[in-house]
């Protein structure tokens, strides 16, 4: 949307359609989920071109090559996300929960190693949306008596050997349809053991994932055949 004229008056069609594109872009992982809320409540406040336009300055018009690339089995924004997320210095590499516990989670960087050790305790490393020291990562759990849980997207490389000695070392799947590894993901070893205790690994997406999700699929429904 252009306008040589910023102060031109919007119409409640020109506020709608910058709110598909916002849809859109959201539903392709170009804005995060509060980017999202406060310019679509921008968009519908707005008055003239010129409060509308910067909304959608930084994204592809609709009908464009960029706007057309495919989301791909792995899930939502997975192949253009994964680069960005990959490299940097870690910000924690260990997590230790001795008669408590201890929590992962959010946006941090987890360590190419990183240890956790649990006993008469718990502790979650959620890696769904924390950025990756190097492609391949390796988690060490070690539970005595504890027990500790381990969330991956469901678009990454994953692999889990864990023993477990009177308790479990298991990957429990939530999203069974999860798909392909993305291009470029990273690759994740689960590893250690648990006595009398617990290590739990499972495939989930995060809240802002599956309403990105909800979103593309709502998109695609509202689209007519051949479109």
């Amino acid at each position: 949307m252009t306008s040589e004229r910023p102060d031109m008056r919007a119409s409640d069609a020109e506020r709608e359609r910058i709110a598909e594109t916002l849809r859109d872009a959201v539903a392709e992982g170009r804005l995060q989920m509060d980017e999202f809320e406060q310019r679509l409540d921008a968009a519908y406040k707005a008055r003239t071109h010129g409060e509308l336009v910067p909304l959608v300055s930084d994204l592809p018009v609709p009908g464009t090559a960029a706007a057309a690339l495919p989301v791909t089995s792995g899930g939502p924004s997975a192949e253009a996300d994964w680069p960005r997320r990959i490299g940097g210095p870690a910000t924690s590499t260990w997590g230790v929960a001795f008669w408590g516990g201890f929590g992962r989670k959010g946006r941090w960087t987890v360590g190419r190693v990183f240890t956790a050790f649990a006993m008469w305790g718990g502790g979650e490393i959620d890696l769904r949306e924390a950025d990756f020291e190097d492609r391949d990562v390796v988690i060490r759990c070690i539970a005595i008596m504890g027990g500790l849980q381990v969330r991956v997207p469901p678009n990454v490389h994953l692999q889990v050997n864990g023993i477990g000695i009177m308790g479990g070392f298991d990957e429990q799947t939530k999203d069974a349809d999860y798909g392909d590894p993305a291009p470029g993901a990273p690759r994740v070893r689960v590893t250690g053991f648990a006595l009398m205790g617990g290590v739990g690994v499972d495939r989930k997406w995060s809240k802002a994932q599956r309403q990105r999700l909800k979103e593309a699929e709502r998109r695609r429904l509202e689209k007519p055949d051949g479109f």
